[in-house]
């Protein structure tokens, strides 16, 4: 057996397999042992242990319709606000009511259903599509979910307790950091849990679309469902990060009383308005490529033929992407921003329409040359086209400074946002759910029922927000609960609010047909589109271990490119076709070519997500209400929960090096650094912090562009020695860390030990010494010090997760389960240090130099 580095075994046999192998019969009392361990080892728990349950199948589900759940609130909220709006200087709300309802509209619509419903589809269908058993982190994916659910309901449940946030979904200062209550609060720490929680899913979705590929599933052979998930996944990174800085910030004027957004005091709210839409305006592309990543799965199916400029779908996707960053100052026309500045976004808003129109041609050129059969998703696709269409024509209009100036802040803004999303994101999702939902639950939703549905939203829909174009031109201000008789607006506010009732009434008809009864509906066929991908390879009835057997694919549509494809699966004629020690696995291949490089286990059913869950909960929640000793208890207890959880479940050494996988190939069984999908997603994860704190030197530097006296004069600075003494720990810290892990790979046992004392030495000591050189500095008085301070926090705050992190190296090394040879703890844990090094010298540099230079 072949040895990398390490001393692992490397993978050993015969790839890629030959057609004699893939046709050489299993024999039936073989296939049938092993398709009982398989479901043994895979079974879903039942009673009440089924909530412990860390499938995607299951997970998937739950995420699916709890987003659906939060969304049919948000739904009523808006009903709430039409009637309201149905009639002239109405008092059915008061205006106290009516602002937290139009922001708790917002907010859910776009934090608890948007981003969370494309994470929920993604963990529920890609393992399928890939041919994968499940994710690589079940238990991530669990988390997040619980979390997902811990802090929507906290969030959208404020609603019934009048203590809603009322600012807006945007939360701009200083409306928001002065309103009294804890409703900013609750926006703030809620979502911000939500966030993290978001970040949580796509680490899972990116490492799973590179890591979990079957293979042969090269990267150009990938379905484009998979090409938009790792875009969006890793949009989620650079857009998700600025807000989670922004809301620090923001958290601490409001507890602490630091002048971040305060003028008086040299703070600037401008300053939230760029963190807020470098977010905002990418996350309407978040929102809208999931969907068309749904329409590029349907419409193939229909066409009867593969895509059609699949390389320029995937290139427009990313240039999507790319361009959506460009776009942020597009929602700030108003706000007084040089004209070079306008000239440079208003080109770049409309230079995004070329590479989405490229994929919405594409996906008319598939429909032209193929042999198009209509069916109940294909409708759903069309309405979205058509609604989209009109969506980002006026969105061309909005790009337009000029025009902007004219229509911002009217009812023409909300006719635009709603015809982006509704046919960039609701009508395609709905097409999904019709065209998946075979996959998912094994039965067939109503063609009857479906058609119904569609017609009511599609023509309820324009019946609502065509009319709101005409309104916003007429000069109806967004946000006002009511309005005087004499200015027009009432014959199209009534006409919006009936559209809005026929609206619901679609809805209501597609929620019944998604949880009626279906017990006597027969079994339905397998694959009852005559789809080409993999996961209409399913089993019906429905099997939880994912796929019989891993399958070696070589094309982009495998079901109608190679023959005998689903026998084989089925016969166990793959890889992994059994679980033989009795444990759930999955195939870990490379990341360009998909050449299987190890059998992954994956982790199962338990309470600890759950506990986790709860108390990291309890870490965002109490602050709401100032009750920090709970906080910090929470946090702590979340902690243990998340150690006990990597502890018991990741990385333990296994009790074979490798496994026979089938078809003469075998396998390693454990893998550190760049070959393990841990050291993946911990790199993935820290780009993202990296983002965040990039965003909060953005701000330094902001403060000191647009403000003449930044810093003040004869203000105090950090303390020159002890940033000096903080950075020469930080780097003796890393370096030491680094050094743990080569001596104890070249088998220094002890050595290594030694360093992984010292390290969390050094790394306390740049902490500390770092706070230090604020501590005299008052961070109420001016911006100038706030920031200084905030930026000493949140380097003090990395260092102690870094400081927990060496010391379970250090356990792990005394206890057995590092070794010389299973070291993936401590290659993860170094890398993390690579980038919090990186972030504290930067610290560093900006507190002891930039003074200074300024």
């Amino acid at each position: 057996m072949k040895t990398h580095p390490s001393g692992l075994p490397s993978p050993e046999g015969t790839y890629p397999p030959t057609e004699a192998m893939l046709a050489e019969p299993v024999p039936q009392e073989v296939a049938q042992a092993q398709a009982d361990r398989l479901r043994k080892a895979w079974e879903t728990p039942s009673g009440w242990r089924y909530f412990t349950a860390v499938n995607n199948t299951e997970v998937g589900k739950w995420y699916c319709l709890t987003a659906l759940a939060f969304m049919l609130l948000a739904g009523v909220m808006a009903l709430i606000i039409r009637l309201q709006l149905a009639v002239p200087e109405n008092d059915l709300v008061s205006a106290d009511r009516f602002n937290q309802l139009f922001t708790m509209h917002g907010s859910a619509m776009m934090f608890l259903f948007a981003v969370p419903m494309f994470e929920a589809i993604s963990i529920l269908l890609l393992p399928g599509m890939l041919g994968a058993r499940d994710m690589p982190f079940p238990r991530l994916s669990a988390y997040g979910y619980w979390a997902f659910l811990i802090g929507g309901t906290f969030v959208i449940g404020s609603i019934f307790f009048d203590a809603a946030p009322r600012a807006g979904w945007f939360m701009y200062p200083p409306l928001a950091t002065q309103d009294e209550g804890p409703g900013s609060d609750i926006w703030l720490l809620g979502l911000s849990f939500i966030e993290i929680a978001s970040i949580a899913a796509a680490v899972e979705l990116i490492v799973g679309a590179l890591k979990c590929r079957p293979p042969g599933m090269r990267v150009n052979l990938m379905p484009l469902y998979a090409w938009y998930v790792l875009v969006v996944g890793g949009m989620i990174l650079f857009a998700f990060p600025p807000l989670i800085a922004g809301d620090f910030l923001f958290e601490l004027e409001r507890s602490f009383n630091w002048p971040f957004f305060d003028p008086t005091r040299g703070g600037d709210p401008m300053l939230w308005q760029h963190l807020f839409w470098i977010f905002g305006h990418p996350e309407v592309y978040i929102i809208f490529l999931p969907s068309i990543a749904i329409a590029a799965m349907v419409i193939p199916t229909v066409a009867r033929r593969p895509m059609f400029g699949y390389s320029w779908i995937v290139l427009s996707a990313v240039g999507t992407g790319f361009l959506s960053f460009g776009l942020w100052v597009h929602h700030m026309f108003t706000t007084g921003l040089p004209s070079i500045s306008l000239g440079f976004f208003s080109a770049a808003s409309e230079a995004v329409v070329i590479p989405t129109g490229i994929q919405i041609f594409a996906f008319l050129a598939t429909l032209m040359a193929g042999r198009v059969k209509m069916t109940l998703p294909m409708l759903w696709i069309s309405g979205a086209l058509a609604i989209f269409t009109m969506g980002g024509l006026t969105g061309v209009m909005l790009a337009l400074a000029p025009f902007d100036f004219q229509a911002h802040d009217t009812y023409f803004i909300v006719a635009h946002l709603h015809y982006t999303l509704f046919g960039g994101m609701v009508f395609p999702i709905i097409a999904g759910v019709y065209y998946f939902f075979p996959f998912i639950q094994k039965k067939l939703l109503s063609d009857r029922l479906g058609k119904w549905a569609f017609w009511l939203i599609f023509s309820g829909f324009n019946l609502t927000f065509l009319p709101m174009h005409l309104t916003g031109l007429w000069g109806m201000p967004r946000r006002v609960y009511t309005y005087p008789t004499e200015l027009g607006w009432d014959g199209l506010n009534m006409i919006s609010t009936i559209g809005a009732f026929i609206v619901a009434a679609g809805f209501a008809v597609f929620v019944w047909d998604l949880i009626r009864p279906k017990s006597d509906q027969p079994q339905i066929d397998r694959n009852p589109w005559d789809a080409g991908t993999l996961e209409w390879t399913h089993d019906v009835p429905e099997e939880a271990w994912g796929v019989r057997s891993i399958p070696h694919v070589t094309t982009r549509y495998p079901l109608w490119d190679q023959p005998g494809m689903q026998a084989r699966i089925d016969a166990g004629r793959y890889y992994l076709p059994d679980a033989e020690e009795g444990r759930r696995e999955t195939l870990v291949t490379s990341v360009i070519d998909a050449e299987p490089v190890q059998v992954q286990r994956v982790t199962g059913p338990t309470w600890i997500t759950h506990l986790a869950a709860l108390f990291t909960g309890g870490a965002f929640i109490f602050p709401t209400f100032h009750w920090y000793p709970p906080a910090i208890v929470s946090g702590a207890l979340a902690i243990c929960c998340i150690i006990y959880w990597l502890w018991t479940a990741t990385a333990r050494p296994p009790e074979a090096d490798s496994k026979d996988v089938g078809l003469g190939l075998r396998l390693p069984t454990y893998a550190a650094g760049p070959s393990s999908v841990g050291w993946w997603a911990m790199w993935i994860t820290m780009l993202g912090d990296a983002t965040a704190f990039a965003s909060l030197i953005f701000g330094f530097f902001f403060y000191w562009t647009a403000s003449p006296d930044f810093p003040p004069e004869g203000a105090l600075h950090a303390g020159a020695g002890l940033v000096g003494i903080a950075a020469a720990a930080f780097a003796v810290n890393w370096a030491v860390t680094v050094a743990a892990r080569q001596l104890n790979r070249a088998g220094s046992v002890r050595a290594a030990r030694i360093c992984l004392v010292l390290a969390p030495i050094c790394a306390g000591l740049g902490a500390a010494s770092l706070i230090g050189s604020v501590w005299g500095l008052s961070p109420e008085s001016h911006v100038y010090p706030a920031i200084l301070w905030a930026l000493a926090v949140w380097i003090a705050v990395h260092a102690g997760a870094g400081v927990i992190m060496q010391l379970y190296c250090l356990a792990g090394s005394l206890f057995g389960k590092l070794t010389p040879r299973y070291d993936a703890d401590i290659w993860n844990v170094s890398l993390f240090w690579h980038f919090v090094t990186i972030s504290a010298l930067v610290t560093c540099a900006v507190m002891g130099l930039a003074p200074g230079a300024l």
